[in-house]
């Protein structure tokens, strides 16, 4: 397929918690928004456009955003709520795309290539978008051209609920002049090596020589180089609830101890949640599986709000275990499942989560990072 002449949609949900939190709460339309940890110690989620206005972004202590904004209105956050909307707009764009990747919990690639024949895809991305919003009452937009980095930069560019199409022949104009921030793989480090050497548009980044750029940063710099061209050949990638990451164990000796199959299910889904968090991925649908003696096979699944973290999957682990194990029969085999996978860093749960539950995740996995999966493990 020639990748210069795609079509590549990406919608964005605006604002998504702050939106899920509008539409339970009417009262705070209009206002400044800010969710995430209620403690002084607790970090910002989410906030919105007239939050961000006084200088509050994500990521940030909520002691600060407290000082620049005392005025909003704080939330702690439902991730209950924000998984299931985020699964309503996946049902929507699934029952009409030809070809989808839901690449986080609120924002999904197409690939529209070949429907420009028959609807007009600008057409068809603006009727979708407009379905969205009738069946969800959350604001979306949209950035319609050549490839994944093109379009997602549109989209943010068409912030906040509105479309923007940008055509092979203007993918440079519309690049050029913006900051170099607006490239999706550069991150805060990124940035200031790159203003470092005064690079601080994107046209600047793109007339440099790519070698230069490699010598500066290894293969990413080539990658970056690309980007600021307009160059992304990345597929859109089929978007299917199977995909999953599992762990099973086979019993030399078939088994009834229950404590000891409790702890195996604990330690695996341990293993597979620092899985995700390393791949910074969530899951949102966990299966346990038993084979009894007899070969009898049997599984059972919950869908479970986006996360990566095992002090979340663990109790529901054990509950599917227990109302699966109903038969009094040996049990050669059990099993851990973790589907429906998105992008997203654990930061999606920080509301969640005291800071320092989120600095002992960190610990935990740069020790298994370091010294191997199964260097530290939770007590049973």
């Amino acid at each position: 397929m020639d990748t210069d002449n795609r079509h590549i949609v990406h919608f964005d949900l605006d604002s998504f918690f702050v939106s899920v939190e509008r539409l339970m709460n009417s009262r705070l339309k209009g206002v400044p928004v800010i969710v995430g940890g209620m403690s002084d110690r607790g970090v910002v989620a989410a906030c919105s456009y007239e939050a961000r206005q006084f200088g509050v972004h994500s990521a940030m202590p909520m002691r600060l955003a407290r000082r620049l904004c005392p005025h909003a209105f704080y939330v702690r956050g439902d991730m209950d709520e924000y998984s299931r909307y985020s699964r309503l707009v996946t049902e929507i764009i699934g029952d009409s795309a030809p070809l989808y990747e839901k690449a986080s919990i609120d924002e999904h690639y197409l690939d529209l290539t070949g429907m420009d024949r028959f609807f007009g895809c600008l057409k068809w991305s603006h009727e979708l978008r407009d379905r969205i919003i009738h069946e969800t009452g959350l604001p979306i937009s949209f950035g319609l051209s050549v490839n994944k980095t093109v379009s997602k930069i549109a989209t943010g560019e068409a912030k906040p609920n509105g479309e923007k199409e940008v055509l092979l022949g203007e993918v440079k104009p519309f690049l050029w002049p913006l900051s170099i921030r607006k490239i999706p793989m550069i991150g805060p480090a990124t940035y200031k090596l790159l203003r470092s050497m005064g690079i601080d548009r994107i046209e600047t980044l793109g007339r440099m020589p790519p070698e230069m750029l490699r010598h500066a940063m290894g293969k990413n710099g080539v990658e970056i180089w690309r980007r600021a061209n307009g160059i992304d050949p990345t597929p859109v990638e089929p978007y299917t609830e199977r995909k999953s990451i599992s762990s099973e164990r086979t019993f030399d000796q078939d088994t009834g101890d229950m404590k000891m199959l409790t702890a195996l299910v604990v330690k695996m889904t341990e293993k597979l949640s620092f899985q995700l968090r390393a791949g910074e991925r969530l899951t949102g649908c966990i299966t346990i599986k038993i084979k009894y003696s007899d070969f009898d096979t049997r599984t059972l699944q919950k869908m479970v709000p986006y996360t990566s973290f095992d002090h979340v999957l663990i109790p529901i682990a054990k509950e599917l275990l227990v109302r699966l194990y109903t038969r009094r029969v040996m049990v050669r085999l059990v099993g851990v499942k973790l589907s429906h996978l998105v992008s997203g860093a654990p930061q999606l749960n920080l509301f969640e989560d005291t800071p320092r539950q989120v600095e002992l995740y960190r610990a935990l996995d740069y020790v298994r990072q370091r010294y191997g999966a199964g260097a530290v493990g939770r007590a049973v």
